[in-house]
């Protein structure tokens, strides 16, 4: 079978990043994700909510300047936290025979986790990348929400335990994400 990556940067927008949790950090992390992926060729898609306060053409909706889609580069606009539901994304990614999924961004059990269990269900193989997903800012008490490392840690492990017979599901530091293509007899791990 054919290893066909797509790298899918998931709400990155100037609004939602003044409210993320190390967004700094994370998206450094996406910036060199991306740098490696364009240079090795593999297709970096870009989804960008609109709705409520993300409302198209203002600077909150806009994507963060580091992660600005390139002249050509796909983007898709969503309304819910499926990046998938009534969007482009899935008739994008099959055009460009992408059988597996890098899911990073933006907020880590909202859009990254319904995203990436969307991506398993329509047959892609999944990498969430650890160090690539983040979710808001919370001050301690603030609610029964897990703090921001917590829930980005739980995430991480529960995606390193979801089984779906037929894919391949990983969870990689993006240090670890390799894209070069794998070579014959060789197991990506």
């Amino acid at each position: 079978m054919t290893h066909a990556p797509a790298l899918l940067v998931i709400d990155m927008q100037n609004a939602l990043a003044a409210i993320a949790h190390r967004a700094d950090e994370t998206v450094a992390v996406i910036a060199g994700l991306r740098a490696r992926a364009r240079a090795a060729g593999v297709p970096v898609i870009t989804v960008q909510h609109r709705g409520g306060d993300l409302e198209p053409g203002t600077e909150g909706w806009r994507i963060v300047p580091e992660l600005a889609p390139a002249d050509g580069e796909t983007v898709i606009a969503k309304t819910s936290a499926d990046s998938f539901l009534d969007t482009g994304l899935d008739a994008a990614l099959r055009a460009l025979g992408t059988t597996e999924l890098l899911v990073t961004g933006f907020a880590t059990e909202i859009c990254v986790d319904t995203t990436a269990r969307q991506a398993l269900s329509r047959r892609y193989d999944l990498v969430l990348v650890a160090d690539g997903h983040t979710t808001s800012v919370r001050e301690p008490g603030s609610g029964p929400y897990a703090a921001p490392d917590a829930s980005v840690a739980h995430h991480n492990e529960i995606f390193r335990h979801l089984d779906f017979p037929g894919r391949s599901v990983r969870v990689l530091a993006a240090a670890d994400v390799d894209f070069s293509p794998p070579s014959a007899g060789t197991s990506r791990g």
